[in-house]
């Protein structure tokens, strides 16, 4: 019995996400673009622009990991880019 009333909470926290209102997407010459795809992009110029610093700068002579760094910063850019256009 235990079995059969397990799933029921989680096809209820599964389907939570799924509203009316739809992704959040706007007109982009015409065309309907989700905010996503804008935020990655974001993203991806935030770390192609830190990596850059990073060499002008000569840090990326003394910094480990710069992958991950300048990932992270597209990650963290993406995000508030998120919350700023999108957030509550």
């Amino acid at each position: 019995m235990a079995c059969r009333t397990l799933p029921t909470p989680l096809v209820a926290l599964s389907l939570a996400g799924c509203g009316l209102s739809g992704a959040p997407s706007f007109p982009v010459a015409g065309a309907y673009f989700p905010g996503w795809m804008l935020c990655a992009l974001v993203g991806i110029v935030a770390a192609l622009a830190a990596r850059a610093l990073l060499v002008v700068s000569g840090l990326a002579l003394l910094l480990p990991f710069q992958l991950l760094v300048c990932t992270s910063i597209g990650c963290i850019a993406a995000f508030v880019a998120w919350l700023a256009w999108f957030g509550q």
